[in-house]
């Protein structure tokens, strides 16, 4: 019978203060096993040392929106952060991708450039993500695993089936429906390059103590990532201000000790990226 190994992931490490605290505590006390960082957060370069002095794994969280100023130099990358900053969100940038208002190699630039930083900021890397999914738009998915394959790493890949019970939210539904159909209508990866079946899109900012293990039950055999969102409060977070994730309620979850339970009595094993590429 095969296994299940689960990476639980939290993005945004680096973006906001109130964000790492809550990523590095549901690491200590909870079940998160692994975070990806926000390079050009204004919190990166405390986050990822105190990250790394408490052993939470850690990769990249490819960013080509949310108004953070580029890893590039901004003048080599006028395309993709217009007036020195990225598109405000994931819808402007592919609007402007897909209508061919963003140059290729720029593109390839600021992704290395983040990988770059993230190495330079003492960061370990064992895979990478994207910020709001956008590795899986057309033309950017190759570039991301062209990336990936250089530098070995594995990447997240959002291609969970829909369920019924999703369609009672049906803005999420219908977001995470279009990423599943991105992720599962893609050519399959050149050699070189592994995707980890991921979820949690649906659940994005709303993985409450229920949710949570309601998605447990649900685990398929093999290996798997959980993405998630933990923080501490309602921080404002200047990048994006009219985000309201429900950060504390995902810290609430992923502390839970019926959260942790449920992962024994089912036989899950909590892992990392890394840990997976060394098997």
């Amino acid at each position: 019978m095969t296994r299940t190994r689960l990476i639980v992931n939290a993005d945004d490490l680096g973006l906001h203060p109130s964000l790492d605290a809550g990523i590095l505590r549901a690491h200590r006390e909870g079940i998160v096993t692994s975070a990806t960082v926000l390079v050009m957060g204004p919190s990166a370069p405390e986050a990822v040392s105190q990250a790394r002095a408490q052993g939470l794994a850690l990769g990249v969280h490819l960013a080509l929106s949310t108004r953070l100023a580029p890893a590039a130099d901004p003048s080599r990358v006028p395309t993709v952060a217009p007036g020195g900053r990225l598109r405000a969100s994931w819808a402007d940038f592919a609007r402007a991708w897909l209508t061919g208002q963003v140059r290729g190699e720029e593109l390839e630039l600021e992704l290395a450039a983040q990988l770059a930083r993230a190495r330079a900021l003492g960061a370990p890397v064992d895979h990478l993500d994207a910020h709001q999914h956008l590795h899986l738009l057309p033309g950017v998915r190759p570039r991301v695993e062209a990336l990936a394959r250089r530098e070995g790493l594995p990447v997240r890949w959002p291609d969970r089936l829909p369920r019924v019970s999703w369609w009672h939210t049906p803005g999420p539904a219908v977001k995470t429906t279009l990423l599943t159909l991105l992720a599962r209508s893609a050519p399959r990866p050149r050699p070189g390059v592994r995707r980890v079946s991921a979820g949690g899109v649906f659940e994005a900012g709303q993985l409450t103590e229920s949710a949570l293990l309601a998605l447990l039950e649900t685990l398929p055999p093999g290996d798997f990532e959980l993405g998630c969102h933990p923080g501490e409060g309602r921080p404002h977070v200047p990048e994006d201000p009219a985000w309201t994730y429900g950060w504390q309620s995902e810290l609430d979850a992923l502390t839970s000790s019926r959260v942790r339970a449920r992962l024994q009595s089912a036989g899950v094993e909590l892992t990392t990226y890394g840990a997976l590429s060394a098997t």
